[in-house]
C-alpha cells in the first residue's frame, strides 16, 4: 500500500467492468470510498478512454474495459482550505472577483479545489459553469475575469489575443526609480516570446527605499511584471523568487484595474478596486498589522 503521507500517483487500466472508479482506487490504495469521493470532488482522479482524459467526479462511475484510471494523490495538497476569493461584480454571462494571495488561478492534476474557477463553481450562487480567462500568479492578488459560458470564455480570449483589455498593476518595488512620473516600457522578450511592460513611479519611501509603480501589461507571459522589474533593478517587495530575501511581506503585486468591452453587449467595461484595497507606502508597522497588504490613500494619478 502507498505511503499517503508522501504523494504518489496510480495508473489502473481496467481489464473488465467490475466496479466503480471509488471501488477499483479502494481496492488498490486502501484508502476509503469516502476519502476516495473526497478526493474526486477535488479533481484529483482522471479517466483516461482513447485519446481522452479528462477529470471524473462521480465516485459511482463504472470505467468501461480498456480505460484508465489515475490518481494523483497529495495529502497535504487536497487538505489544503483555499482562501476565499470576492465577488466584485457580477454581469450574469462572467463575473469580476477579487483573487486573494494564495489561490490559484489554476489547477494540475494532483487536483482543482483550490484554484479560483472551481471555488467560484461550487460556491457561487446561483452555481453555473466557470472558465478562466486570464491568469495571476499564486502570490498576486486582484481582479479577475470568470467566464460563466465557453462563448463568452471565447470572446475574451480573442481579446486578450488582440490585447484590448486593459490589465493594470500596483507594485511596490525596492529602489528609487529615477523617472518620476515618466512612463517607462519594457520589452525584454520571456520565455522565447516578445514582452511589454509599461510603468511608472507614483511615490517613493526614502526611508525604506520602497518606490510605488503604476503597471500595465502589454502582453501576458509567465512572471511578466516581476522578471521586468526585478532585471531593471527593482525588484517587488516579498517577491521571494525573483527579488530579494524579505520574508515579512507577501508579493506586493496587486492588479487593481480591469478594463475591457462586454463581450455580450458593446459597452465599455471599468472594473477598480476600491482605495481602501489598493496599496500605498506604509510604515513596517503598517505592514505588519495589515497582514503584508498595502493600502493607497491617494488615487489621483491611478
Amino acid at each position: 500500500m502507498p505511503d499517503f503521507q508522501t504523494p504518489f500517483e496510480l495508473h489502473i487500466r481496467v481489464s473488465a467492468t467490475t466496479g466503480t472508479i471509488s471501488e477499483t482506487l479502494a481496492g488498490a490504495t486502501g484508502l476509503s470510498r469516502t476519502r476516495l469521493k473526497q478526493v474526486m470532488q477535488k479533481g484529483a482522479v482522471w479517466l483516461s478512454q482513447g485519446r481522452q482524459t479528462k477529470r471524473v467526479r462521480r465516485a459511482k462511475k463504472i470505467p468501461p474495459a480498456g480505460s484508465i484510471i489515475h490518481l494523483y494523490y497529495n495529502e497535504a495538497l487536497l487538505d489544503q482550505v483555499p482562501p476565499a476569493p470576492k465577488l466584485i461584480a457580477d454581469e450574469g454571462l462572467y463575473s469580476i472577483w477579487e483573487k486573494p494571495c494564495g489561490l490559484l488561478s489554476q489547477g494540475s492534476k494532483w487536483g482543482d479545489h483550490h484554484n479560483i474557477h472551481r471555488w467560484v463553481e461550487q460556491h457561487h450562487q446561483p452555481q453555473k459553469p466557470a472558465f478562466v480567462v486570464h491568469r495571476l500568479d499564486r502570490a498576486t492578488r486582484g481582479l479577475m475575469i470568470i467566464a460563466h459560458s465557453k462563448k463568452v470564455a471565447t470572446a475574451f480570449s480573442r481579446q486578450l489575443q488582440t490585447r484590448t483589455i486593459g490589465k493594470y498593476y500596483l507594485a511596490v518595488v525596492h529602489g528609487h526609480f529615477p523617472s518620476a512620473n515618466e512612463t517607462s516600457f519594457y520589452k525584454t522578450p520571456l520565455h522565447g516570446r516578445s514582452a511589454l511592460t509599461e510603468v511608472k513611479p507614483l511615490q517613493y519611501d526614502p526611508v525604506r527605499n520602497y518606490s510605488l509603480m503604476w503597471v500595465r501589461i502589454h502582453t501576458g507571459r509567465k512572471h511578466q511584471i516581476r522578471l521586468h522589474l526585478s532585471e531593471a533593478g527593482y525588484p517587488i517587495v516579498g517577491d521571494r523568487l525573483y527579488g530579494q530575501s524579505d520574508h515579512r511581506h507577501d508579493l506586493q503585486l496587486t492588479a487593481y484595474k480591469l478594463a475591457f468591452t462586454c463581450p455580450v453587449e458593446p459597452v465599455d467595461r471599468v472594473y477598480q478596486l476600491s482605495p481602501d484595497l489598493i496599496m500605498t507606502l506604509k510604515t513596517d508597522d503598517d505592514l505588519h498589522r495589515l497582514n503584508g497588504e498595502l493600502q493607497l490613500t491617494d488615487t489621483r494619478n491611478l
